[in-house]
């Protein structure tokens, strides 16, 4: 496994130091990640199931792709790095940033910033990244997350939960940039 440099925020999100990964997971240190949610034209949401071998949470359901951000990366770089890494796609395009969640217990000390794409497949996945992907309906996720909170990553519970607040109050809130 190679060495991974993260760089540690404060709690403005702002970069302190920098640390290894086994370092600012084991002292709880404010880092930065991303999440993409993957949805298809027919509004569909790609989830992967991570795999066995991950070191943190294998073998369940998350967000389309998500991952920390390197050091001295940007989270936008970090969520196309994401996606190409874990589902074989390379943007054309800029990512659409959708909300930026705070670092937090939920989020295991994690700035996250969530992006949403509209993408009809197919991906590939490599198998030490991920064990299993599909599409679902946000409303069967939801059902789904509230059934059994257990098979699902904690960051992604935390994250879909705001997007159900959102959606309360604004219903077209999962409407697609360009839709």
């Amino acid at each position: 496994m190679s060495t991974e440099w993260f760089d540690v925020v404060n709690e403005r999100d702002e970069v302190v130091r920098r640390a290894l990964r086994q370092e600012v997971h084991a002292y709880g240190l404010k880092h930065r990640a991303v999440h993409v949610l993957v949805f298809n034209s027919r509004g569909q949401l790609f989830l992967q199931k991570r795999s066995q071998k991950k070191d943190r949470e294998p073998g369940v359901w998350d967000s389309s792709a998500s991952g920390h951000v390197d050091a001295g990366e940007d989270y936008d770089s970090a969520a196309a790095r994401e996606l190409q890494e874990e589902l074989g796609v390379t943007l054309s395009q800029p990512l659409h940033r959708w909300f930026k969640l705070d670092a937090c217990d939920e989020t295991d000390q994690e700035f996250v910033w969530v992006y949403r794409l509209q993408h009809d497949g197919p991906f590939v996945w490599p198998p030490e990244e991920v064990e299993d992907g599909a599409w679902f309906e946000p409303s069967a996720v939801s059902r789904w997350v509230c059934q059994q909170p257990a098979v699902f990553a904690r960051a992604f519970r935390y994250l879909w939960a705001e997007i159900e607040r959102r959606r309360a109050l604004n219903p077209q809130d999962l409407t697609l940039p360009g839709k």
